[in-house]
């Protein structure tokens, strides 16, 4: 039976994709951070890990488990993340420093610590990322950074890990149904106030908050198409899965970056002078 480790499996994509491997014949390593959505996984059949995906410490002790009881793993998806929302310089250092751990520093730091048991497996990293690494909006643009981030560690990490017979496969999803937006617009509640250059656009913030909700592709439709690549022989080095997730990098690509700023500027409330 193949070994699937898929992380922040709580909600949304993440537990989408653990039913979907399951139904499969995968043994699914399912983790999460909260002590009861670890009990909901393992009441569902998943082996359920509690792991924060920077603690170094516990992702050894994963590894460890993992190479005792298979020896190997099959597929390791890297899913864990969220999306800090709000102007970048209300956030400052700090905000982004959050979301690079747990979006970026967390890809490296997992697939470090497990790469001894895809070694043996000769398996496949699955990176979890976004179209908003390509197409970059106001307010998000720690999330988009971070995602602009995943999609040049996922292609460096292609190359370097080719040698050993690990495959890497980077997935950009467009709008996908779960509860990104509103832990997104949850982020941004924190940042929105009086004392902020800002507050008076705060509607746009909370507009891009909630905008990856807009007509969202059902999880369960994603972790089907995402199963169904990463079973190819040869899976796909960037596949781009939900609705815009091929629409926007076109549009990224083909239109004037002048009229793209200036279309975003007015869909987010931007073009007021303050």
């Amino acid at each position: 039976m193949p070994v699937a480790l898929i992380t922040g499996c709580s909600s949304g994509i993440g537990r989408a994709l653990a039913d979907a491997f399951k139904a499969a014949g995968y043994e699914v390593w399912a983790s999460a951070r909260k002590a009861e959505d670890v009990a909901t996984l393992a009441a569902a059949g998943f082996t359920a890990i509690a792991l924060d995906v920077n603690d170094s410490v516990a992702l050894g002790q994963l590894a460890e488990r993992i190479n005792q009881q298979h020896g190997g793993l099959d597929v390791l998806i890297n899913n864990a993340g969220y999306g800090a929302m709000g102007p970048l310089l209300d956030g400052g250092v700090p905000a982004m420093q959050r979301q690079f751990e747990t979006n970026v520093f967390s890809i490296v730091g997992v697939t470090r610590a497990l790469f001894p048991v895809l070694r043996r497996a000769k398996g496949l990293v699955v990176n979890i990322g976004s179209v908003s690494g390509v197409l970059v909006t106001p307010f998000a643009g720690a999330y988009c950074a971070s995602k602009a981030a995943v999609h040049a560690l996922s292609d460096a990490l292609r190359m370097e890990l080719a040698p050993f017979g690990i495959r890497v496969m980077e997935v950009q999803p467009g709008a996908i149904q779960s509860s990104f937006a509103k832990n997104a617009g949850h982020e941004a509640e924190q940042l929105i106030n009086e004392q902020s250059p800002w507050f008076p656009l705060r509607e746009g913030i909370r507009a891009r908050a909630k905008a990856s909700q807009d007509k969202p592709t059902p999880a369960s439709e994603f972790a089907a198409e995402l199963l169904k690549a990463v079973q190819q022989g040869t899976p796909p080095r960037l596949i781009r899965i939900g609705n815009g997730s091929r629409a926007l990098p076109l549009l990224a690509t083909l239109l004037p970056k002048g009229l793209l700023e200036t279309a975003l500027m007015k869909r987010f409330g931007l073009r007021a002078k303050l």
